[in-house]
């Protein structure tokens, strides 16, 4: 039974976070960082070569975890594997004791380091859970019948700041209707907005953690507003870091008051740190998590 399940089951405020497999096959930092944040986080994520970059695999490194006694959540990406790799991949994360799985469709491949491969795209997020699913309900996408059948806790990802919101919140149905049982959001920072995103969330009855990066610095906050679709940092909270001498500890006062604020509205936040993954504790001890 997953973990991660049981905590949003039982009402509590739950706390994810990311770990970011290595360029290469050196997991000391990846090992190190997870475990400092066992003990303060419900599940951790683990990138599947995120932002289009070659990485070690996401499967890989949920094993490793696993072995560890730490939660994961195993990212899976549809851009690079068509629907027999990706079938495969599911079934051999359940038997690697991954219950936890967070359906996306990746990004493009022209963003990352390899600009000329070429991407597959095959199936998109929606689909990743339709095929989740029917090997839950014991047969593949060809309609074959398994011999044993894996379980899963199937997520989904969904942007509280798009605009406009109305094709957010269809596609969040029918990811629901496909099999998303719970949902982390793109980065959010506007909490009047999300609560409105809330309101409408809220008929699907599904949990949702709010998803936060850290502002680290000003032109990170700008860059994200140029180029991140669904993603607004306002321009108060851009002119209150500016102003700030110890832009560390703003960073972290920041973090803490939109998890503080945002905290009654759902029911957990998903930490992106980005390099920043053993500043987590200090953010959650901030927030008063």
């Amino acid at each position: 039974m997953s973990k991660l399940k049981d905590a949003l089951n039982s009402g509590k405020f739950v706390v994810t976070a990311e770990v970011a497999p290595p360029k290469g096959v050196d997991v000391a930092e990846m090992l190190g960082n997870a475990e400092l944040l066992r003990s303060r986080v419900d599940a951790l994520n683990v990138t599947d070569q995120q932002s289009s970059v070659m990485r070690l695999g996401s499967l890989a490194s949920c094993h490793l975890l696993i072995d560890r006694g730490i939660e994961t959540i195993f990212q899976m990406t549809t851009r690079d594997r068509n629907r027999i790799a990706l079938q495969s991949d599911l079934l051999s994360a359940y038997v690697m004791g991954v219950e936890n799985v967070l359906c996306l469709t990746g990004d493009y491949v022209t963003l990352g380091d390899h600009p000329h491969a070429k991407a597959v795209f095959d199936l998109d997020s929606v689909g990743l859970l339709r095929a989740a699913r029917s090997l839950e309900q014991g047969r593949d996408m060809s309609d074959k019948e398994l011999k044993g059948v894996p379980k899963f806790f199937l997520g989904a990802v969904v942007t509280p700041g798009a605009n406009p919101l109305e094709p957010q919140l269809f596609k969040m149905e029918k990811k629901v209707l496909s099999g998303a049982q719970f949902f982390q959001t793109q980065a959010v920072y506007e909490p009047a907005k999300f609560e409105s995103f809330m309101k409408y969330a809220e008929q699907f009855k599904v949990p949702v953690l709010v998803g936060i990066i850290p502002l680290k610095s000003v032109g990170m906050a700008r860059f994200m507003n140029k180029n991140v679709a669904g993603v607004h940092v306002p321009e108060d909270l851009i002119e209150e870091l500016g102003k700030a001498e110890d832009k560390y500890r703003k960073t972290l006062e920041i973090t803490a008051r939109l998890i503080n604020q945002m905290k009654p509205m759902c029911q957990g936040v998903h930490l992106m740190a980005i390099g920043w993954e053993r500043k987590v504790p200090e953010i959650l001890d901030a927030a008063g998590l």
